[in-house]
């Protein structure tokens, strides 16, 4: 009975893909919309770059503005796939040694669309080639992180185009 309870409280199952190419995952992402981490708060237009490195793991630069200022912010990191994970859990690196659970929960077949999360369901990102995607598709993405139990109402638009 406590697991049922557990269950209802939390919402539904919160986990990773079966597998992720790290290849096509290479690239520029434009974030689209957020639950941010405190490092992300009032970001806005961000985007990130991954890098596959010849040791098998991602150097990570991003961009963003913040709506504090007006300047351009730019932050380099790591992002490693976690071993037998089909890469799709991944641990970023911001400072060593310190890294935290990358998730990526939902991948659209072609790679264009992503959304990657955390076990705690503490963040979530909706990350787009594109830095803009259909109302019907994002409301379908939004509708299946609910049912994995992330807060969506905390989703906040990265603002690349007036939603």
């Amino acid at each position: 009975i406590a697991f049922i309870a557990f269950t209802a409280f939390t919402g539904g199952t919160n986990k990773s893909i079966d597998k992720v190419d790290l290849k096509k995952f290479s690239g520029k992402w434009y974030s689209l919309y957020s639950i941010p981490t405190p490092f992300d708060k009032n970001s806005m237009k961000t985007t990130t770059i991954y890098t596959l490195n010849n040791d098998g793991y991602y150097n990570v630069v991003t961009t963003c503005k913040k709506s504090t200022d007006d300047n351009d912010h730019y932050y380099t990191s790591k992002l490693f796939p976690v071993d037998g994970s089909g890469n799709s859990q991944m641990k970023a690196q911001f400072i060593w040694p310190v890294r935290v659970d990358y998730w990526v929960i939902d991948l659209a077949p072609d790679y264009s669309w992503a959304v990657v999360g955390h076990p705690d369901r503490k963040f979530l990102f909706v990350i787009s080639r594109v830095p803009s995607m259909d109302k019907k598709l994002h409301q379908e993405i939004v509708a299946r992180c609910k049912t994995m139990g992330y807060d969506v109402d905390k989703l906040t638009s990265q603002k690349f185009t007036e939603d």
